[in-house]
C-alpha cells in the first residue's frame, strides 16, 4: 500500500503541520492552504504530493477551532458552531478540556468519514446526486432552524439577527437577475462581501472591543490551571455519549458528499441535531462540551466525505477538494471514473492518507493542547492588538482587497453595538453563511418549477418531504420549550402555597 511509505508517512505529517499554522491564523482556511502548497508538491511523487495536500486540509479543519475556542473568533465558517461551547467552556476554566474535545472530535469525524471514502463512495453518491436545487434550498432552511437554538433570551432577535445576516449575504449582484443590490454606488459591493471577511467581523471585532472594555476589570481572558490526564477524562467525556458521535459523524459524511454544502452546513446541522435530541437542552451555548463535539465531529467528517464525488463523478465537493482536483489534473490525471480505471492505487492511497492525517492531527493536537491554551494566559493589553493584527491580515488576505478590511471592521463595529441590545452575533453569522446557499438554490428551483409546478418541485418528493418535515419538527420543538421554560419559571416565581411571601 502506497499510504504505507515512510517517504508518503513523512510528507503527510509535513502537511498536518503546516495545517495546524494555517488553521489556527484567523482567515487562513484550507481552501487557501492547499492553494499556496499545490506548487510545492510538484517536486514530489504524485502519491506523496497528495498526501501532503490531505494532510493540510484534515488538520486545517481541526485547528480553525482553536482561535474558535480561545478567543471566539472563528476564522473560517466550519468552526463557527464550535465557538458557541468551546468559548464558554474557557471562561470555566476548561480551555484545555475543549481543545482535546475538539481535537479528539475531530479525529473521529476524520476516521469515519475516511471510512465512508475507502468503504462507500459508490453507494452514498447515488443518494447525493438526488438533491438538486429544491433540495438544498430545504436544507438551507432546516439549517437556519438553529437559531432556536442560538437566539438567547428573545426569539425575536434571534430571527431579526438571522434576517440581518441573510441581508448582508445579498449585497452585490443578484443571482436571479443580475441587479446590484445594497451597493449604495460602491462599486467593490457589486462582487458581494468575503463571507470569512464577514465572519472575522461579527466575531472577532467586537470581540477585541469587548476585551478593551474589560482592560480595567480583568487581566485575562480567564483563568487556567493545566491538569494532568486531561485527555484521557476528556475521551471518556466525548465517548460517554455514543450515539451523539455516531449521529454528529453521519450528518457530517452525509452532507460532506453534497457537493456545494460542505463543513459549515455539516457542523450547523449536527449542533441543531446535538440540541435537538438533547435531555438537558438548556446547558447548550453556555459551555457543554457535547457542543464542541457535535461540530467537530461533522465538519471533519464532510472534509474527506467532500473526496467522493471528487474521485467518482469528477465533481469537487468542496474548495479544497476543488484545489485538490486542480493539483491532480496538473499532474495529468483526471478526477472521475476513468481516475478509478486508470490509477485506482491512488484514489485509495489518497483514502488511506485522510485516515491517517486524522491520527496524527489527534496525536499533535493533544500533545500541543496545554501550550496552545496559555494563549488566553497573555495579557488582554497584548492580546487585543495581536487578534487586532491577524483579523486584518486575515480578512485582507481573501481577496487582496483593503475594502474587505473596512467592512470587517464596520460590521464588528455594528455588532458590538447591536449587543448590547441583546442581539447574539450567532443567528447573523448564520444568516451569513447559509444566504450564499440558499438563494441560488431557491432561484434555480423557481426557474424549474417555469416547466411544472410550485408544488411539483419544492413540496414533492422523498428528501423534500424529509426536510421539510425536520424544519417543522425543530421550529415546533424550539417553540414548545420555551413555552415550557417559561412556564417553570413562573411557577418558581410563584409563592408555594400556605407560605408566606416573604420573611415574617
Amino acid at each position: 500500500m502506497q499510504t504505507l511509505t515512510l517517504t508518503v508517512f513523512f510528507w503527510l505529517t509535513v502537511g498536518v503541520m503546516i495545517g495546524m499554522v494555517v488553521g489556527t491564523l484567523p482567515g487562513l482556511t484550507a481552501t487557501m492552504g492547499t492553494a499556496l502548497l499545490v506548487p510545492f508538491t510538484f517536486a514530489l511523487p504524485t502519491d506523496a504530493g497528495i498526501a501532503m495536500l490531505g494532510g493540510l486540509y484534515v488538520c486545517a479543519m481541526f485547528s480553525d477551532s482553536i482561535p474558535a475556542v480561545l478567543v471566539n473568533t472563528p476564522g473560517t465558517p466550519a468552526a463557527m458552531a464550535t465557538a458557541f461551547d468551546g468559548h464558554p467552556m474557557v471562561h470555566k476554566g476548561r480551555g484545555q478540556e475543549a481543545i482535546i474535545g475538539a481535537c479528539f472530535s475531530s479525529a473521529i469525524g476524520t476516521l469515519f468519514g475516511a471510512a465512508c471514502y475507502l468503504l462507500l463512495a459508490w453507494p452514498l453518491i447515488t443518494i447525493a446526486l438526488k438533491f438538486g436545487p429544491p433540495e438544498f434550498f430545504w436544507l438551507g432552511i432546516f439549517a437556519l432552524t438553529i437559531i432556536g437554538s442560538l437566539a438567547g433570551d428573545s426569539i425575536l432577535k434571534g430571527l431579526a439577527g438571522g434576517a440581518i445576516g441573510l441581508l448582508i449575504s445579498s449585497i452585490g449582484i443578484s443571482h436571479g437577475n443580475e441587479i446590484a443590490r445594497f451597493t449604495f454606488g460602491v462599486p467593490e459591493l457589486r462582487g458581494g462581501l468575503s463571507l470569512v471577511a464577514g465572519l472575522i467581523g461579527i466575531f472577532a471585532i467586537p470581540q477585541v472591543l469587548s476585551m478593551i472594555a474589560d482592560l480595567r476589570k480583568k487581566e485575562f481572558i480567564a483563568e487556567y490551571k493545566p491538569e494532568s490526564g486531561q485527555t484521557m477524562k476528556t475521551i471518556v467525556k466525548v465517548m460517554a455519549h455514543p450515539f451523539h458521535v455516531i449521529r454528529s459523524a453521519v450528518i457530517g459524511s452525509f452532507i460532506g458528499i453534497l457537493p456545494g454544502a460542505g463543513s459549515p452546513i455539516a457542523a450547523l446541522v449536527s449542533y441543531n441535531e446535538a440540541v435537538r435530541w438533547s435531555k438537558d437542552k438548556e446547558n447548550f451555548g453556555k459551555g457543554d462540551l457535547r457542543g464542541v463535539t457535535a461540530s467537530e465531529i461533522a465538519n471533519n467528517a464532510a472534509a474527506p466525505a467532500a473526496m467522493i464525488p471528487l474521485v467518482t463523478l469528477g465533481v469537487p465537493g468542496s474548495s479544497p477538494a476543488a484545489v485538490i482536483a486542480g493539483a491532480l489534473m496538473l499532474r495529468g490525471l483526471n478526477p472521475g471514473p476513468e481516475l478509478f480505471q486508470s490509477d485506482g492505487s491512488l484514489v485509495f492511497s489518497f483514502g488511506w492518507s485522510l485516515l491517517f492525517a486524522g491520527i496524527v492531527t489527534f496525536i499533535l493536537g493533544t500533545l500541543f493542547a496545554p501550550l496552545l491554551v496559555r494563549i488566553i494566559r497573555i495579557p488582554l493589553r497584548l492580546l487585543a492588538p495581536l487578534i487586532m493584527l491577524l483579523a486584518i491580515i486575515g480578512a485582507y488576505a481573501i481577496r487582496n482587497n483593503i475594502f474587505d478590511v473596512y467592512i470587517m471592521l464596520a460590521l464588528g463595529v455594528f455588532v458590538f453595538l447591536i449587543r448590547r441590545f441583546g442581539f447574539h452575533p450567532g443567528p447573523i453569522g448564520l444568516g451569513l453563511i447559509l444566504g450564499p446557499i440558499i438563494e441560488p438554490s431557491l432561484v434555480q428551483a423557481m426557474y424549474i418549477s417555469d416547466a411544472t409546478s410550485v408544488w411539483n418541485v419544492f413540496f414533492s418528493g422523498t428528501i423534500n418531504v424529509i426536510l421539510i418535515t425536520l424544519s417543522v419538527l425543530s421550529i415546533a420543538l424550539v417553540v414548545w420549550t420555551r413555552q415550557r421554560d417559561r412556564a417553570l419559571a413562573r411557577a418558581g416565581a410563584s409563592p408555594t402555597p400556605g407560605k408566606p411571601d416573604g420573611p415574617e
